[in-house]
């Protein structure tokens, strides 16, 4: 690994950082968003959620377990949330070239390179986190073979490019699921396949009319919900129909957008495997994994519709419920990977809830 090749950062105001590369060799363009995960950065980088994002790792030290093997079981990637590295880049303050894990396969600097993703050390992330925490998340781009233009992410669907472009189908248990793949983490399908599920996963775009299925799962993804039009539409219908349907993340901003609610964009959005949300009516806290740069603004939630959660660090919407048909969304991710799983038992109640409707 090379690491004495100079590397910059350089955002969208002006300010510019210097480190030295130890990723791909490749200038890269995006929104620069930070992480406060000290853990599971297998994991994080190969979440669909951070399609078009330059990742800043908070952690000091990055890279000193390396990377697992890529494994297939039940036809998934068993130790990441996808097939390849999601992020456009990646910026840490020390990399770890001695690596040591008992399933390492590679060091994090040979897998970046491998995938085509550049990173840099050498940073100083406090500097820049809180520099994001005040303006905002905003374009940058990584400088190391040529110059090239910023490019903001969020103009474009990227649900459309992380999504699967084939229905694919996952386990033979009693209940069919369709799961809305808008860009959803490997996690989500495993959680599912060991509660007696046939996992039904269909591109995010995709009509659900004749399709045989008990309940419907709105999955995690990338960028502006509001781009998502196919998807808010087939939601209206399923509602129509009735079925029990549960979102996560993005799912959960669809679901809301599909009711006549509205959503925004956070200032820095919430990327952490630490974040403490309350159940509302209740003094349960739980700690929680989050990708997301959108929210729902509560206020616009129609008067069948109530917040069930609320993130404890900031007051914004970690989930919604609605007051009588079986449909329930959150913000944060149950399945967690990398992360605490607080809250996995929220899939126990999803499918309860597909179980009371099946049975009659």
């Amino acid at each position: 690994m090379n690491q004495t090749l100079p590397a910059r950062l350089i955002l969208e105001d002006g300010t510019v950082y210097h480190g030295r590369s130890f990723g791909a060799l490749y200038s890269a363009a995006g929104e620069v968003v930070f992480s406060t995960a000290m853990t599971g950065y297998p994991e994080s980088l190969t979440d669909p959620s951070y399609k078009g994002q330059i990742l800043v790792a908070t952690y000091p030290l990055i890279g000193n377990y390396g990377v697992p093997e890529y494994v297939l079981r039940n036809g998934l990637a068993e130790n990441f949330e996808s097939d390849k590295v999601q992020v456009t880049g990646l910026i840490i303050a020390d990399y770890s070239d001695k690596y040591s894990h008992w399933n390492a396969s590679a060091s994090l600097s040979e897998w970046l390179t491998r995938q085509g993703v550049p990173a840099i050390a050498g940073i100083d992330t406090r500097a820049l986190t809180r520099k994001i925490r005040e303006k905002g998340a905003m374009p940058g781009k990584i400088i190391i073979d040529r110059d090239i233009d910023f490019y903001d992410p969020n103009k474009d669907n990227l649900v459309a490019q992380v999504s699967a472009s084939i229905k694919t189908v996952y386990g033979q248990g009693s209940i069919r699921i369709l799961l809305v793949d808008c860009g959803t983490k490997n996690n989500i399908i495993r959680c599912l396949l060991k509660r007696d599920v046939t996992v039904i996963r269909v591109p995010w775009d995709y009509d659900p009319a004749g399709e045989d299925f008990d309940g419907v799962l709105l999955s995690n993804g990338p960028g502006d919900p509001a781009q998502c039009t196919k998807t808010i539409e087939h939601i209206r219908k399923l509602y129509a129909a009735g079925y029990p349907i549960f979102g996560i993340c993005l799912g959960s901003q669809l679901m809301a957008l599909a009711a006549g609610a509205r959503t925004y964009k956070l200032k820095y959005g919430h990327r952490s495997h630490n974040q403490p949300v309350i159940r509302n009516g209740t003094k349960l806290c739980y700690i929680t994994s989050q990708n997301h740069g959108y929210a729902v603004e509560t206020s616009s939630l129609p008067e069948e519709w109530e917040s069930s959660f609320t993130n404890l660090n900031d007051g914004t919407c970690e989930g919604i419920i609605h007051r009588s048909m079986p449909w329930m969304a959150v913000q944060f991710h149950p399945e967690a990977s990398a992360g605490p799983v607080d809250t996995e038992f929220l899939f126990d109640d999803f499918i309860r809830l597909v179980k009371q409707r099946k049975n009659g």
